[in-house]
């Protein structure tokens, strides 16, 4: 199986969109735990809105994102203190029924996690892609 991964940062909703569509996306889950944006075109109603215009699906798992402390630690540069809190964050029985929903939708047809930030390596949707789909193929989008 194969998941892909995309973060906004920098980008147009067009221009994810156009990323998504090249790459055979057909659904977008969104792990932010608060999925509003400063960033015109990526607050839930309107990105779902580009999205269903675009032919791709749309499905929010908010306690999938990281609490309001794993994000205060990846704004900061604490990158492992985040971490630790993003798997304290995973153990909760919430993540644990929306992780197992993640990994349906995604069997269903092609799908991406998507979050802000642009290099997954500093976001929590690859230690969510690590932890709940160890032995899928990753594959990380940019916008």
């Amino acid at each position: 199986m194969k998941i892909f991964t995309i973060g906004y940062e920098g980008a147009t909703q067009d221009e994810l969109v156009a990323a998504l569509q090249k790459a055979g996306v057909e659904r977008v889950i969104d792990v932010r735990a608060v999925p509003l944006s400063r960033r015109p075109g990526f607050s839930k109603n309107v990105l779902a809105a580009g999205l269903r215009e675009a032919g791709i699906d749309y499905v929010l798992l908010k306690a999938l994102g990281t609490p309001p402390a794993g994000r205060e630690a990846a704004r900061k540069g604490r990158h492992e203190e985040m971490q630790r809190i993003y798997a304290t964050q995973l153990e909760t029985p919430e993540a644990g029924l929306e992780a197992a929903r993640m990994t349906m939708l995604a069997e269903e047809k092609p799908s991406a996690l998507l979050c802000f930030e642009r290099d997954p390596a500093h976001c929590h949707r690859t230690l969510l892609r690590e932890s709940v789909l160890p032995d899928w193929e990753a594959v990380d989008l940019y916008a």
